[in-house]
């Protein structure tokens, strides 16, 4: 196959990042699909760390081009510091390196304010969602809407003038309702003027960019942020993001045929963790949820807020497998259950009196389902750094195993540290 979508098989915070990086050794083009700066990735290469949350991750390896694709929302602030940052570290951004659809989303301050002052307001009535308070899901809404600022709109300044207006005539009956003030036209003219000339280069038609691409037989790796079960529609609503995160949004978000998608690789952590409010049955509040949490350093890169954790969910993976029409799967942090006496894995659910094998998609019955596990014994070897199968103890084997057939899937490839060539490759998903 010669392209490869990259998605997240459970609420975020798989580790796409770093099989992002190894895979884009392989690949020539990097594309982001969907989502905003309000989930990130940490690249660990040659022991230097790279935080992003809005550039694809194959912009620390040269030669590679990364695409930003119509079906993300950019804070134009957020992507000129994190090329700063980037810069920093001796990775140059460039539009030689980087290309942003002009079809894609803008998110403005006003935007920002927004989710914040929804936020407050859900935290005083007890039905806060947790978001970042980066203005996702209100420039999303504007985008559904009819009247967001796209990129191109940064090059004609005679239409942005009517397009402003649009877009306010919304927002300031908005934040009325907050009594907030309202924003004036000049303040989001000047906000658009003084990014335009950084952004614009960038600009390109994304879709002609990766036809071209895929007829000259190019490999080209769909980045996904956050996890299937935070899509719109089949997450755990309302506790979701804003867009879609399923695989089959790689098309729609960046302008390619479904046809052209390729190898669905699936990443999934050997253990369970989400961050934020919402539904979580195999969560852990006890000493080896904390266990997990500090042996998984499970801090979100951007946010830096603390991720709950918890056993193996066999059923809610399941179910992304299904939903995305997974391949293969990235098992990553299994070093992390090194140590651990006996493991759980969750098959299936409690609700009600009766046995069920999916998660409801209703808020309330979510809230009620109780967890069903089998016990495998743990393994007191560590994993850490292993590059084969014979590297690994036998219950690791045997633990990995009962995942494949739990979930209905292989693996694909198996991560045993946050280093890039600490990883077992057991099918390359570029592999014609």
């Amino acid at each position: 196959m010669t392209n490869c979508v990259v998605v997240g098989s459970q609420w975020g915070d798989e580790g796409k990042g770093k099989i992002v990086d190894w895979l884009s050794e392989r690949a020539d083009i990097v594309v982001r699909y969907q989502g905003g700066h309000n989930a990130g990735h940490t690249l660990v290469i040659d022991g230097v760390s790279y935080k992003l949350s809005l550039l694809p991750s194959g912009v620390v390896r040269p030669g590679k081009m990364a695409v930003i694709g119509n079906g993300v929302v950019v804070d134009p602030h957020a992507l000129i510091a994190e090329m700063g940052r980037l810069a920093a570290q001796g990775v140059k951004v460039t539009p030689e390196n980087l290309r942003i659809a002009e079809n894609a989303t803008l998110i403005l301050s006003l935007h920002r304010e927004l989710d914040g002052m929804r936020e407050d307001a859900a935290s005083n009535s007890g039905t806060k969602i947790g978001t970042t308070r980066r203005g996702i899901g209100p420039a999303y809404e504007d985008k559904v809407g009819r009247r967001a600022i796209r990129v191109m709109d940064l090059a004609d300044r005679d239409a942005l003038e009517a397009k402003v207006e649009r877009i306010l005539t919304h927002h300031n009956a908005l934040r009325r309702g907050f009594g907030a003030p309202e924003v004036e036209h000049k303040d989001i003219m000047e906000e658009l003027t003084s990014i335009a000339e950084t952004v614009l280069p960038f600009m390109d038609s994304v879709w002609q960019l990766l036809d071209k691409e895929r007829r000259k037989g190019s490999r080209i790796l769909f980045e996904g942020a956050q996890g299937s079960l935070l899509d719109i529609d089949h997450g755990t609503y309302p506790f979701v993001t804003s867009s879609n995160t399923v695989a089959g949004q790689a098309a729609a978000g960046s302008g390619m045929g479904p046809g052209s998608l390729g190898y669905i690789l699936g990443i999934t952590k050997a253990y369970t963790t989400r961050v934020g409010e919402g539904p979580f049955p195999t969560e852990l509040t006890d000493e080896i949820g904390q266990f997990l949490g500090e042996k998984g350093h499970e801090f979100g890169t951007v946010t830096g807020r603390k991720r709950r954790c918890g056993w193996f969910d066999a059923a809610l993976v399941r179910q992304s497998v299904a939903t995305n029409g997974i391949t293969g799967i990235a098992l990553t942090k299994l070093d992390v259950l090194d140590g651990l006496e006996e493991l759980k894995i969750c098959v299936g659910y409690m609700l009600d009196g009766q046995k069920i094998d999916y998660l409801p998609a209703s808020q309330a019955a979510q809230a009620r389902v109780e967890p069903i596990y089998i016990t495998l014994e743990g393994w007191k070897e560590s994993t850490v750094g292993a590059r084969t199968w014979a590297e690994l103890p036998a219950q690791a084997i045997k633990y990995v195993r009962q995942v494949e057939e739990l979930i209905g899937a292989p693996v694909a490839l198996l991560s045993t540290s946050p280093e890039r060539d600490d990883t077992i490759l057991v099918t390359d998903p570029f592999e014609d």
